[in-house]
């Protein structure tokens, strides 16, 4: 990290942490921010459900939540970029303060409650995205919905024409009910209604399912039986978590989804055991944790063809992309690797 990266790091972390971040997404949009542009090799080309990809090193959902950002952050180094989640209206989102750092977990717990412009705004800018990148959208349900099933197709009808992929988000935390929405019976009448939408866009589009790493064994079986007879292309695994096991830091007790490192084991060991229910017939991305290039390929071995990262930008800064993506091509060369897709479910056993 350059020493204008920690200068910078260090005062954000001075500030209210959602102002931060939206001192960050403003910084980034005026050119302040280090874009290494496309970061790849013969190794790290992927592709993952038809998706050609520069490198398996994605950005999540939830830092760019209103397609602010599109244009600086195809020049990120990320492979591919997940915006959103955009909901059918407007929405504010839980009361403030609803985002909190844990310095001392490399973690945080957030409680937004799909805070977002609405599927209008959203689409417009999704409309004059840069074409060079791999782009997708976040799909999610207005708090106030009679039918929240629906709230997940219509955003795809509206936003999938200027997409590349749109992810079904189940799984978040903070909106009340919403992860019912993950039961089997549920979960397969709202993707029927999702992929029919999907169908029917001039240039259908991939689709996946965003999970919670908080489902016992049986909810993972059922998931996974639903993704495999649904047409999704593929499993994100994993959101936030509920579970506060081991933190240390004073904000712990925050209600919200907690992201970070805290998270990374939990969410491997589902990402592993969806590759093995699945028997990896469809491609998973690896999400919860992911902080350094050894991270990166232990997700990958575990069964990941993608990861994604969020959190750890709060920590590493931007700069942390191209890091991770030079690192994971030297730990794929290292061991024998000739490409990303050679290497994925080779360690999968150790974390069942």
């Amino acid at each position: 990290m350059t020493l204008l990266e920690r200068a910078g790091l260090a005062f954000l972390h001075r500030l209210d942490p959602e102002d931060a971040h939206g001192l960050a997404l403003r910084a980034l949009r005026n050119g302040l921010a280090p874009l290494p542009g496309t970061v790849t090799s013969d190794r790290l080309r992927t592709t993952v459900a038809g998706l050609d990809l520069t490198n398996p090193v994605g950005l999540a959902a939830g830092f760019d939540k209103n397609a602010e950002a599109l244009h600086p952050l195809a020049r990120a180094g990320f492979g591919f970029v997940e915006v959103g989640a955009a909901t059918p209206f407007p929405q504010p989102g839980n009361p403030k303060p609803r985002l909190f750092r844990l310095t001392e977990d490399a973690a945080a717990i957030n409680r937004f409650g799909f805070n977002n412009d609405g599927m209008i705004a959203i689409g417009d800018r999704l409309a004059h995205r840069p074409k060079t990148m791999v782009l997708g959208l976040n799909l999610g349900a207005n708090k106030t919905s009679a039918d929240r099933a629906r709230d997940f197709a219509q955003v795809l009808e509206h936003c999938g024409p200027h997409l590349d992929f749109a992810t079904v988000n189940v799984s978040s935390p903070n909106t009340e009910k919403l992860r019912d929405l993950q039961g089997k019976d549920a979960l397969a009448a709202l993707l029927a209604g999702v992929m029919e939408a999907r169908d029917a866009l001039p240039r259908p589009i991939p689709v996946f399912l965003k999970i919670a790493p908080d489902l016992d064994a049986a909810g993972l079986e059922d998931v996974a039986e639903v993704a495999l007879t649904s047409g999704v292309a593929g499993v994100i695994a994993t959101n936030t978590t509920l579970s506060r096991d081991g933190l240390s830091s004073r904000q712990k007790g925050e209600a919200g989804g907690l992201s970070g490192q805290p998270l990374f084991e939990r969410s491997t060991r589902v990402l592993a055991r969806l590759s093995q229910l699945t028997d990896a017939k469809l491609p998973l991305i690896g999400v919860g944790g992911v902080a350094s290039a050894e991270q990166a390929y232990e997700k990958i071995r575990a069964g990941a063809s993608a990861v994604q990262l969020y959190t750890a930008l709060v920590y590493g800064g931007l700069g942390l992309v191209p890091r991770i993506v030079h690192g994971l091509d030297a730990l794929l060369a290292r061991d024998g690797f000739e490409t990303v897709a050679q290497a994925v479910g080779s360690g999968r056993d150790r974390w069942l």
